[in-house]
């Protein structure tokens, strides 16, 4: 049934009848003003603020230390320093942890522990320690976050999003928007503890399905 309606689809746009593409046609359509301002604007819908103790919406021109976002992105909204200690805000972008297996082929399907390894926690308590800091996740799998909850500013998650959307939501240039797909277990032991295939199963999670904060 799934490939009778991949097919349909197909059928239906025509790929079989005009096998080729024009490159230069493609090109210019894909890269089009229009498509690229739609795409930032569903990746700007996309962050979800997931706790906030009022380091949001930051205000633009505001001393900043960032790490995994590019420094040339992150001056058009403040003035980035070198460290912690000048800085008003730090934003650290990190992404859920995962394992690696043993083949190529398994490290595409990232599995394994959802916790966090325990010196990126304890790097994020050095900057939260002294600077409020923004911590945003990118969570392509939940993750362990309590950790992270308890000493961050503020902890966001993003499904791939540009350094630019991103910030346009912490800055409040635009509104946060983003919601949950799924449940961020409290715990690893709470998440092993839940049944695979029945749906927002994990006792007491830290955040539900469907939650996101607007700044």
């Amino acid at each position: 049934m799934s490939a009778r309606r991949l097919l349909r689809e197909k059928f239906a746009l025509g790929v079989f009848e005009n096998p080729y593409v024009d490159e230069a046609a493609a090109a210019s359509i894909v890269g089009a003003s229009e498509h690229r301002a739609a795409g930032l604007d569903a990746q700007r819908a996309s962050i979800t603020v997931l706790s906030n103790a009022g380091a949001l919406p930051f205000a633009r021109g505001a001393k900043l230390y960032v790490e995994g976002i590019e420094a040339e992105v992150a001056a058009t909204y403040g003035r980035v320093v070198a460290t912690p200690a000048e800085a008003d805000l730090a934003l650290l972008r990190i992404a859920a942890p995962y394992e690696q297996r043993s083949s190529m082929f398994e490290n595409f399907f990232h599995a394994g522990s959802l916790e966090f390894p325990d010196e990126t926690l304890a790097h994020i308590r050095e900057i939260a320690a002294s600077v409020p800091t923004v911590v945003d996740v990118f969570l392509d799998r939940p993750a362990i976050l309590g950790p992270i909850v308890e000493v961050a500013a503020a902890v966001t998650g993003n499904w791939g999003a540009h350094p630019a959307a991103l910030l346009d939501v912490l800055s409040g240039a635009a509104p946060a928007r983003g919601k949950l797909p799924f449940d961020i277990p409290c715990s690893m032991a709470a998440f092993e503890a839940s049944r695979p295939d029945v749906p927002f199963d994990t006792a007491d999670p830290l955040f539900r399905f469907g939650h996101g904060l607007s700044l």
